[in-house]
């Protein structure tokens, strides 16, 4: 528990804090404190340095966390104690979370806003809490089967090395969802701007109000209590939304709200495939793969086409037995999406590129 110690340690002077991953490589590191420029630094011998040129926080912000946003650049989210503390709330709220009765697990990064959150909301609600220096299948489940927690924060990959039953309630962020989940499993969509997941199973959290906006690209807004105060350049990310006011959060993500009033996501809109004159979003085109018998993994991206602009390839890490051929996984995918949809190539690998908190690292595929 020393992260939490040290946290609210630094809560308690009225600065705020700015989680660094220690996995991270020298170069990586540096890239991130150019990004947050902090005023002060504690190494992991515990003595703090002070960092020339830093420049100081406003009264009230708690976190600086970092995001690599859609250019894959670090960017400085900094989030108040007030949004910290509504985002508790209301998270627990949903979740019918008893601090009497329940208590939280935190194993994942907590450099990521998936992990820190955990944290965050249970010093703000008096939740008891367990906090693992890394995620461990065994040890996790072992915590939840003997009553040692039942809320937890997890991802895809996680979720699928241990029994979802050993917790009352899973939250499931960060990577796509599998295709079928247990009832205790709750899909949230958030993101770092937010403060951790604010809807969830597609429905927002008390609070948050969500909008599409009106142009083509269809991007999801976002208006909550929770929200960043400011990146750390100084900008908000606020844009003009359906009232006319300029108070709305801009996701870059892409998605629906139907009648219901349910949302659900497209994807990523710099992550987008254009082939010919038609879109393609890599998620619609990974939902329908993953239903292949012989797939275990896949991810979809972008190959430049002289013809068509772009074209859409498949990654996919087998199941047992024999891989899948291209041609069965066009024809699913054209039956279910559309013939465009299609991936023209396959590539067959042993494991995808992601990220700590479960996301795949388009980039990254070659």
């Amino acid at each position: 528990m020393g992260f939490v110690d040290a946290l609210q340690a630094i809560w308690d002077t009225g600065d705020a804090v700015a989680p660094l991953d220690p996995r991270l490589p020298p170069a990586a590191r540096q890239a991130l404190l150019a990004a947050l420029r902090p005023t002060r630094v504690v190494g992991s011998d515990g003595e703090l340095r002070t960092v020339p040129d830093g420049w100081p926080v406003q009264e009230g912000d708690a976190l600086v966390m970092t995001t690599s946003g859609s250019a894959g650049e670090p960017k400085g989210v900094i989030l108040t104690h007030e949004a910290l503390a509504a985002s508790a709330r209301a998270t627990s709220a949903a979740l019918e979370v008893d601090p009497r009765r329940h208590a939280w697990l935190a194993c994942l990064p907590l450099a990521h806003i998936g992990g820190f959150s955990v944290v965050a909301r249970a010093i703000l609600t008096g939740t008891p809490l367990t906090v693992l220096p890394a995620f461990d299948a065994e040890v996790v489940e072992h915590i939840g089967r003997s009553g040692g927690a039942s809320h937890v924060s997890l991802v895809a990959t996680a979720l699928g090395r241990l029994d979802p039953a050993a917790f009352t309630r899973i939250l499931l962020g960060g990577a796509r969802p599998p295709g079928s989940l247990p009832a205790n499993v709750v899909v949230t969509y958030g993101l770092t701007e937010t403060g951790s997941g604010v809807v969830y199973d597609g429905v927002p959290l008390d609070g948050v109000e969500m909008a599409i906006s009106t142009d083509p690209a269809g991007e999801i807004l976002l208006r909550a209590p929770m929200l960043l105060r400011a990146y750390r350049d100084g900008t908000t990310g606020r844009r003009r939304g359906p009232d006319g006011t300029d108070s709305w959060f801009a996701t870059g993500d892409a998605g629906q709200i139907d009648p219901d009033g349910r949302l659900s996501v497209s994807g990523r809109m710099a992550e987008v495939i254009t082939t010919g004159a038609e879109k393609v979003w890599p998620d619609a085109v990974e939902r329908v793969l993953i239903t292949h018998p012989a797939v275990n993994e896949v991810a979809v991206w972008k190959r430049p086409d002289p013809e068509w602009g772009e074209r859409v390839v498949a990654w996919v890490v087998p199941a047992t037995g024999p891989p899948p051929a291209l041609d069965d996984l066009r024809d699913l995918v054209a039956s279910t999406l559309a013939p465009w949809a299609a991936p023209k190539e396959l590539e067959l690998v042993d494991a995808l590129p992601r990220t700590p908190s479960g996301k795949v690292r388009r980039q990254d595929l070659a």
